[in-house]
């Protein structure tokens, strides 16, 4: 059974999408907190990232936030009462300490830079530098085209068909921890963790 303590969320920073990816955000970010489960996050205020992360701390659980510099003020900084906000220098080390701050990864809705996360840690997983949990939270059957699509890469022959148990996928946001709680503890390497610190 794993412990997850700190759970690592990929999500979009926009408010302009339809109010189901909202509300997963928050009724996510309420369940951890009220699990004890810390949140790890890219460190904006608006859209998913600002919903889950108001919701963690509006029922008094922990935040983290990290997010580059050049961003800050573009996605608006999640504010510090929240909880902790790390300024980076670089979108690698954004994802590189999100990382190894987290025990696991969910996947809530997302643009651009949802997909490289994601994409990043499974292929890290793909390559045996980890062994973390990854769960796509399929909201509204938001992420259907996106696992078609690892599908079809399987069924060409580019990825071995074992790169399909990548990750987990979840069609609510009520079924992320109890999933994360059944599955087994991550196997610890040498290259388990990608440290942030020199």
């Amino acid at each position: 059974m794993a412990s997850v303590k700190s759970l690592c969320v990929f999500c979009g920073a926009s408010d302009a999408v339809d109010k189901i990816y909202l509300e997963a955000a928050t009724k996510l970010g309420r369940l951890m907190a009220e699990a004890g489960v810390r949140l790890v996050f890219g460190g904006g205020r608006i859209g998913l990232m600002g919903a889950v992360s108001t919701a963690v701390a509006a029922h008094g659980g922990q935040v983290i936030g990290i997010i580059p510099r050049h961003l800050h003020n573009f996605e608006i900084g999640q504010q510090k009462a929240l909880g902790e906000l790390h300024v980076v220098e670089t979108m690698h080390e954004r994802k590189a300490k999100m990382f190894d701050l987290s025990d696991a990864i969910a996947v809530l809705p997302g643009g651009l830079g949802t997909l490289d996360e994601t994409f990043e840690v499974m292929t890290w997983k793909q390559l045996g530098l980890h062994d973390k949990p990854i769960v796509i939270c399929d909201v509204g059957g938001y992420w259907s085209p996106f696992l078609y699509q690892l599908d079809r890469i399987v069924s060409s022959g580019f990825a071995p068909e074992a790169s399909r148990a990548l990750i987990r996928t979840v069609a609510t946001p009520e079924e992320i921890l109890p999933l994360l709680a059944m599955l087994p503890e991550p196997s610890p390497s040498p290259t388990h963790r990608f440290s942030t610190k020199p």
